[in-house]
């Protein structure tokens, strides 16, 4: 085959963003030592940025959307890695600064490929896929920081999106009792199927009045918002309890205090999944197809044809998503 599908996402003259799907022959591929025929993308809301020029995310012009990528070893110059095998890439500089998902070839550096663990199919691999990745690098964080389900409650805030849902799964499963922290009170059948044993909802939070320290509730926390949120999170937080800060939904500021770190002793984890190596990402992996693979993912996740990707961003960006969506490419 000398002509693929792929998903582009190019520059105007007028400095506009925006994708399209295209075919692209074998030579426009980026370099690697490994090439893979895609079997299944998945949109992010980091993607949907990217597709839309909403957010600042490509850093070159033109490049092949998708921060994520299942599928099959066609070629490879590196001895761990061998034609058939199945394998999964996210995250580094994959539909960002180097060709990503939205193709049905993709050609990518040795060091970015994880083998699928055996517990997960190809499918499975991209409903978890970044947001599920991140959830579960949250949670080993925080483990390895100390946190068990008899230290008490977890928050996990916005809920309702992809990394929030996941980590709620895993969260549950794990036998923590799971605090949903949301805006969406009519999610909260969604939430509780999901694992969460209570649910509560932004609105009963006055967040011009809180405290530097109030009431100590939980023992650790998933933040995905930031902003006033994480700051509530970090002022109510239980004695030596521990926070994993992994998204920014409602701002990348944060203006807090230092009392909760050096009164309670509190941890602020940062939880960068983008560029996190080995062998933490192949742990992590292999936790995910084990004790940390959602419940619930089936129920979670929408499966599309790869030429409804187009319509899907704008969904994202309006925030009228929840769980996952996974684009299957070819295969």
């Amino acid at each position: 085959m000398s002509l693929f599908n792929a998903y582009l996402i190019e520059t105007s003259a007028d400095g506009q963003v925006g994708g399209r799907l295209t075919t692209l022959s074998f030579d426009q591929l980026d370099p690697g030592e490994v090439t893979i025929r895609v079997h299944y993308s998945s949109i992010n809301y980091k993607d949907a940025l990217a597709a839309t020029g909403k957010g600042k995310v490509i850093r070159r012009f033109p490049c092949v959307g998708g921060i994520d990528m299942a599928g099959e070893v066609t070629e490879s110059a590196d001895p761990r890695f061998v034609p058939g095998q199945r394998v999964i890439a996210t995250s580094f500089d994959i539909g960002v600064s180097h060709h990503g998902g939205y193709a049905e070839y993709a050609r990518v550096p040795a060091k970015w490929v994880v083998p699928l663990p055996e517990g997960l199919d190809l499918k499975e691999a991209m409903a978890i896929g970044t947001a599920g990745f991140t959830a579960a690098l949250g949670i080993v964080r925080m483990e390895d920081n100390g946190l068990r389900p008899s230290n008490g409650p977890v928050v996990v805030t916005g809920a309702t999106g992809g990394v929030g849902g996941l980590a709620i799964d895993m969260l549950a499963q794990l036998g923590y009792h799971v605090v949903a922290l949301t805006s969406k009170e009519a999610e909260a059948a969604y939430l509780q199927m999901l694992g969460a044993a209570e649910i509560k909802l932004t609105s009963s939070i006055d967040f011009q009045k809180v405290r530097p320290l109030e009431a100590g509730l939980w023992a650790g926390a998933v933040d995905n918002v930031g902003g006033p949120i994480l700051h509530w999170v970090l002022a109510t937080m239980m004695q030596a309890g521990t926070v994993a800060s992994i998204g920014n939904a409602a701002s990348a500021k944060i203006e807090s205090t230092v009392f909760p770190f050096i009164l309670r002793g509190v941890s602020l984890l940062g939880v960068d999944s983008g560029y996190m190596g080995f062998p933490t990402r192949q742990r992590v992996w292999e936790r995910v197809a084990s004790d940390l693979k959602p419940r619930h993912l089936d129920a979670v996740t929408r499966v599309i044809a790869f030429n409804e990707l187009p319509a899907c961003f704008d969904e994202f960006i309006g925030g009228r998503v929840k769980g996952r969506t996974v684009v299957r490419i070819g295969g």
